[in-house]
């Protein structure tokens, strides 16, 4: 299956980036008929319905060109990585320096632990690791101990006990531009 994902992710990375978009993640989950491709891509500033659809016409081309990148009927889902992306390479965590992010480990006793914190470091080998500063130390986690990983959209501070609060977001760097181009591309898909 690692196999299959490389090959589909070396086919479309090229393709994307002509067309200005990164290919962000490939998963292929599912057997049989219920099989679906999803590709996350990515761009400065964020991505919005127009250039979902645009990189949709471009990935769909070249899997139907590339019969056998994938082979067997699938659903195809092209989208954003979202405001809480999953964290599965070292890229992606790098990408994610200075944001919260909540980690699940796997235990050498076959528990798991969860840990969540803000990502300080990341290296960029597949053996090395990261580091998160939680509380008021730093925890290194290697990467073969990460069972699953996601940046954490936060809120503001909580209202005070006893009296209402406004909901508001936090501003995060790098994230705030993405959520109101989608909101206004939504708005005007919606408007016509």
């Amino acid at each position: 299956m690692t196999e299959r994902i490389e090959a589909v992710e070396r086919a479309l990375s090229a393709v994307l980036a002509r067309r200005g978009y990164e290919l962000f993640d490939v998963t292929l989950t599912g057997q049989g008929k219920s099989r679906v491709l999803r590709v996350a891509i990515d761009r400065e500033g964020g991505v919005d319905l127009d250039a979902i659809t645009d990189a949709t016409e471009a990935v769909s081309e070249v899997l139907d060109l590339e019969e056998s990148l994938v082979p067997g009927p699938y659903t195809l889902e092209v989208s954003s990585p979202g405001v809480e992306r999953a964290l599965r390479r070292p890229v992606h965590f790098r990408r994610a320096l200075g944001e919260t992010v909540t980690v699940r480990t796997h235990e050498g006793d076959g528990g798991a632990q969860r840990v969540r914190g803000v990502l300080t470091s990341a290296d960029d080998g597949s053996d090395g690791g990261i580091v998160l500063h939680v509380d008021d130390h730093e925890e290194r986690i290697p990467y073969s101990r990460i069972e699953a990983a996601r940046t954490v959209f936060e809120w503001g501070p909580k209202p005070k006990p006893g009296r209402p609060g406004k909901h508001t977001k936090r501003n995060h760097p790098g994230r705030t531009e993405a959520l109101p181009r989608c909101a206004d591309a939504v708005e005007e898909r919606q408007s016509r």
